[in-house]
């Protein structure tokens, strides 16, 4: 089955061919451009556990933690603004179909919340949707989108259509990402790459790491993404209730981490 034109409300995905490389570790999908069945194939072991891992993880999300979790953001949300609680938006997704993706409201109600993307000190996301957007915590409706299959833990972060399109006019093939359900965290987030993209560099690089993926994507690096997201997740909230001055600079690994000023 060759994807050369796989077209979903006017989406295109370019891509036609496939070249495999043999790896110790696994097989590496080495294009710009695939063949679906061939990757499918070559990734089958790897997909059937990451959808069992996908159902257990937003269940035991959902049942854990958005439970109790619901209420008490439903709460603050409402006193915070008026409007819903959740923001239902159409984004893109695996092979460019259309699924509604679900969050909690961060921005007061406005007519270009489908078309422009927010930007750190946008006018338009209120207080608590400030707080929810750094903390990710605007993002744990999806696991409802991960249970019934429209995302997983970890892919590339859906794009609104928009936002699709204008980036497929700046970096070719960009429709590469698709080949991946969208995740809930992804490679490009945990790297830096989150918010606004609004620049060449920013955009090229996001879609670096999210082709990256694409063609890396394994079980052992979807655990190392899900770690570090919740560390950076536990890190933020924490900060919001401790003051730290100053962080020496400390190397791990061969990655060197500068100190930081957080100020509350």
């Amino acid at each position: 089955m060759k994807i050369s034109k796989l077209a979903n409300q006017g989406l295109m995905l370019e891509t036609s061919k496939v070249r495999k490389k043999r790896n110790t570790k696994r097989n590496r999908i080495d294009a710009s451009t695939i063949n679906l069945r061939s990757y499918i194939d070559t990734r089958y072991n790897y997909l059937s556990v990451k959808r069992i891992f996908d159902i257990v993880v937003s269940s035991l999300v959902i049942v854990l933690i958005f439970s109790w979790l619901f209420p008490i953001l439903w709460l603050l949300i409402k006193l915070d603004s008026k409007g819903p609680v959740f923001f239902v938006q159409k984004r893109v997704g695996f092979l460019g179909r259309s699924f509604p993706c679900l969050k909690f409201r961060t921005m007061y109600n406005n007519s270009e919340a489908n078309t422009k993307q927010a930007t750190e000190d946008d006018p338009r996301i209120t207080r608590m949707g400030r707080f929810l957007r750094h903390s990710n915590l605007d993002e744990i409706p999806q696991f409802l989108n991960v249970l019934v299959g429209h995302m997983s833990v970890v892919g590339p972060r859906p794009h609104m259509y928009q936002d699709c399109s204008n980036f497929s006019m700046v970096v070719d093939a960009y429709k590469f990402r698709n080949l991946m359900k969208p995740g809930i965290t992804g490679l490009a987030q945990v790297k830096g790459y989150r918010g606004p993209a609004q620049s060449f560099d920013k955009i090229f690089r996001r879609y670096q790491w999210d082709a990256f993926y694409v063609r890396n994507a394994g079980f052992w690096l979807d655990m190392r993404i899900v770690h570090r997201t919740a560390m950076q997740t536990l890190s933020y909230i924490f900060s919001k209730f401790v003051v730290i001055e100053e962080l020496p600079g400390v190397a791990i690994g061969n990655e060197w981490i500068e100190p930081k000023r957080v100020l509350n």
